[in-house]
């Protein structure tokens, strides 16, 4: 999956937006105003500008997936509890890249007050 492919995945998520709040270095998606993912890119030498993306994910998941995979480490300059950091064209397949974002979408998503759900619901 490269830059392109990515975004389009996120901006075709039901009520998905995409700004520069932090400046033109990171993209960040919104649902609803909350933030489940922020693609920008690797600044670390080892990494030769490789394209990130930070999703909120369960903590425990999160534990398990930094000890399982070298592509992903707890979320840089985020909550390192909550979030994680993926470096894409490493070691995690396209479909588990999609699957990480969808949960990251849901989890998001479900935290959303009952109106916003609802606001949402009719954007299907």
């Amino acid at each position: 999956m490269d830059r392109l492919q990515l975004e389009q995945y996120l901006q075709q998520l039901t009520g998905a937006e995409g700004s520069f709040p932090f400046g033109p270095d990171a993209l960040v998606f919104k649902v609803m105003g909350k933030m489940f993912a922020l693609v920008g890119e690797s600044k670390r030498p080892e990494d030769e500008r490789r394209v990130t993306v930070s999703l909120k994910c369960d903590p425990v998941d999160a534990q398990m997936l930094v000890s399982q995979f070298d592509a992903v480490i707890p979320g840089y300059h985020l909550n390192k509890k909550h979030w994680i950091t993926l470096s894409l064209h490493q070691d995690v397949e396209e479909s588990m890249t999609k699957e990480l974002i969808d949960a990251s979408y849901q989890l998001v998503a479900s935290k959303l007050t009952k109106a916003q759900r609802l606001q949402l619901h009719e954007l299907i």
